[in-house]
């Protein structure tokens, strides 16, 4: 009797969340992100706080770092090798280019470790996996807005120093490009992640392919010192239209083509499209890899 009783009570229990195991390639359940975002929360204040917590300085190495490399980027391009800055004080040229590439260099090389760097917790219990990678983006994205109010600073200084800047109305569209930035390190963060649960030599590269994509993308240079019909080679890097769109933005330099900026977002959303599909897929299986 007893045991019929139980059965009953099984029965009569309406549970709030059934966990199924990942049955295609499509199988994706974004809303869960949504219901899990104390979780999320959670994440970011432990990324956030976890990175300078036992440090001599602390969120100081925010501002320094940004600081440092447009002072070794002032000396070596602009004083060096002398590489033009269009009329740009060379400081502000920079760091408006490092500030971005910091921002979307962070979330991918970070998001590109989620596996293997979280096998523990996955190993214990359930809940979106997907949530520990975009709790990186938007930690990072904390960061980001220390180092972009740094760049604001030098941006009044120089404006009100009378420096040849011109911001553009295009200026109002700089939360899209930052959203952007976010999708596509996020995108290329998993895609590498998912690979690497098989093929571990893949996170040594992550390092080296991040220093030579920088200098493939206009961080240290103008496009404008790329001939015109090397330009088409320029637009198969989806960061180069973001920071030439930034620096025109806010500093009134470079050029804007609308067909890069297309270009751009339609790779960003493949690259986000495939890195989702394949962080799901591998989810299923990782554990016996990892």
């Amino acid at each position: 009797m007893k045991n019929e009783g139980l059965m009953s009570d099984e029965q009569n229990i309406e549970w709030t969340c059934v966990i199924r195991p990942v049955s295609g390639w499509f199988d994706i359940h974004l809303s869960e992100l949504w219901r899990y975002r104390d979780l999320i929360v959670l994440f970011v204040r432990r990324d956030f706080v976890s990175v300078y917590k036992q440090t001599i300085l602390g969120p100081l190495w925010f501002l320094i770092q940004p600081l440092f490399t447009t002072l070794v980027f002032t000396v070596i391009f602009g004083k060096v090798a002398k590489i033009s800055t269009e009329g740009l004080p060379p400081v502000i040229f920079y760091m408006s280019g490092v500030v971005f590439w910091n921002y979307f260099s962070g979330c991918l090389e970070k998001t590109s470790d989620v596996f293997a760097g979280n096998a523990g917790i996955f190993g214990k219990v359930w809940f979106p996996r997907l949530s520990v990678p975009i709790s990186i983006v938007i930690s990072n994205l904390i960061t980001f807005g220390i180092q972009f109010a740094l760049f604001l600073c030098f941006y009044c200084y120089f404006f009100i120093k009378g420096a040849s800047i011109f911001p553009k109305a295009l200026i109002l569209i700089s939360p899209l490009l930052i959203l952007q930035m976010a999708a596509l390190g996020l995108g290329f963060g998993i895609i590498v992640s998912s690979l690497t649960t098989k093929y571990r030599d893949l996170r040594y590269l992550v390092g080296f392919g991040m220093q030579l994509w920088m200098y493939a993308t206009p961080i240290v240079y103008p496009t404008s010192l790329i001939p015109q019909k090397y330009q088409w080679i320029l637009a198969l890097n989806p960061m180069a239209a973001i920071i030439e769109a930034f620096r025109y933005s806010f500093l009134g330099t470079g050029t804007v083509h609308p067909w890069q900026m297309a270009a751009s977002a339609g790779m960003t959303a493949l690259i986000l499209f495939i890195g989702i599909i394949l962080f799901s897929r591998t989810d299923k299986s990782f554990m016996d890899t990892v």
